[in-house]
C-alpha cells in the first residue's frame, strides 16, 4: 500500500535550545499496520493525539508506555504507580515535532549535523515487530527500516531493531542497527533519556575521571575537560558529554528514588538540563543519556547491538 509524503521545513537552529529543531522535515502517514499482539501485559491502543501506544504491563504491575511515532518510551511506572520518566508540558503528539521526553531516539545523527537535529528517527513510524512473554516479563520489539523520507536526508539501507523488555523493577532497552544496503556507512546515536527529578537534589555518581566536552557556556565550542567530581549535580544550565562512560552510573533524582543505569556498548554518556531555557519544567526533569559519540562505522550486513538497562533498588 502506498503513502504520500508531505515535509514542512523548519528554520536552521543551534543545539543549545533543545525546544527548537534545525531543518526538520515531517511527514504525514496513515498508520501502519502492525504485527498482531498476542502475548499477555501487551496492548496496542491509542494514546494521546490518537496515536497508536503500546501499553506494557507486567505481573507484578509495573507499566511502561511506547507510542510507535518515534519508537519513544513515553513512561515507566513502578508497580506503586510513580512515573521515573518524564515528558514535558510542551511536548505534542501529532506528528509536528518528535515527542519531548521519555527516551527519545536519536540516531543517525546525534545533536547537529549533516541532516536535521538528532536525526529522523525520532519523528518517523515505527512498527512492531515481535511481542513475547519472557519468564512472565512483556517483551515488545519494534522496527524501522529506511524508506524514501529518510533516503532524501541519508541516502543507505538500514533495518534498526528497538526490543524492550518491562520487569517488576527494571526497563530494560537494546538497539540493534543493521547495513542493509550494499556499501558502508557510519552513523552517531544516543537515547536522550528523561527522568522525573527535583533538579535542586539530582545528582550522578560514576563519572569522575572521564574526559568531558562542556557546552557550557558556548555549546559551539565545547570546553574539553576531565570530570572531578565524585557526584555531578545539576546547579544550572548542564550540557555535557562524557566520553568512554563507564558501563554503569547511580542516577539519584532526589525524589527519593536510586536508579541504577547500566548499558552495554553505549560508550559515552550525556548530562542535560536546560535551567532557565525552559523555565517552565527545568526544576522536574533531567537527563541522563547512553550515548555514541564517535561514529560507528558498518559495512554491509554488518549489525551494531547496544544495551540499556534501568532499574531501582
Amino acid at each position: 500500500m502506498a503513502f504520500s509524503v508531505n515535509t514542512i521545513t523548519f528554520p536552521n537552529i543551534s543545539r543549545v535550545n533543545r525546544l527548537d529543531y534545525s531543518s526538520i522535515q515531517f511527514r504525514f502517514v496513515p498508520t501502519m499496520s502492525n504485527k498482531t499482539i498476542t502475548s499477555s501485559g501487551i496492548q496496542l491502543t491509542e494514546g494521546q493525539g490518537n496515536l497508536p501506544k503500546l501499553v506494557l504491563t507486567s505481573p507484578s504491575g509495573s507499566e511502561a508506555e511506547i507510542y510507535l511515532y518515534g519508537g519513544c518510551v513515553t513512561s515507566w511506572k513502578l508497580p506503586t504507580g510513580k512515573d521515573l520518566l518524564f515528558v514535558r508540558p510542551d511536548a505534542v503528539f501529532n506528528k509536528k515535532k518528535p515527542i519531548s521526553g521519555g527516551i527519545p531516539h536519536c540516531f543517525p545523527q546525534f545533536g547537529p549535523g549533516s541532516i536535521q537535529q538528532h536525526g529522523f528517527a525520532r519523528n518517523m513510524d515505527w512498527t512492531v515487530a515481535d511481542s513475547e512473554n519472557v519468564e512472565g516479563d512483556p517483551v515488545v520489539t519494534l522496527e524501522l527500516k529506511d524508506d524514501s523520507y529518510s533516503r532524501a536526508m541519508w541516502d543507505f539501507g538500514f533495518h534498526a531493531l528497538f526490543k524492550v523488555t518491562l520487569n517488576s523493577k527494571s526497563l530494560s532497552t537494546e538497539l540493534k542497527v543493521k547495513n542493509t544496503d550494499n556499501k558502508a556507512f557510519s552513523f552517531t546515536t544516543a537515547l536522550h533519556t528523561y527522568f522525573s527529578a527535583s533538579v535542586s537534589g539530582a545528582s550522578v555518581k560514576g563519572l569522575k575521571g572521564c574526559k568531558t566536552l562542556n557546552k557550557d557556556p558556548d555549546p559551539k565550542n565545547p570546553v574539553e575537560g576531565t570530570e572531578e567530581r565524585d557526584v555531578v549535580t545539576f546547579p544550572g544550565f548542564v550540557d555535557c558529554i562524557y566520553l568512554g562512560a563507564p558501563d554503569e552510573l547511580q542516577l539519584d533524582n532526589g525524589l527519593g528514588d536510586l536508579i541504577s543505569v547500566k548499558n552495554t556498548n553505549w560508550s559515552d554518556a550525556v548530562l542535560w538540563n536546560p535551567h532557565l531555557q525552559m523555565e517552565a519544567c527545568y526544576k522536574d526533569f533531567v537527563c541522563v543519556e547512553n550515548a555514541k559519540i564517535e561514529s560507528v562505522q558498518l559495512e554491509p550486513e554488518q549489525t551494531w547491538t547496544a544495551v540499556q538497562h534501568l532499574s531501582i533498588a
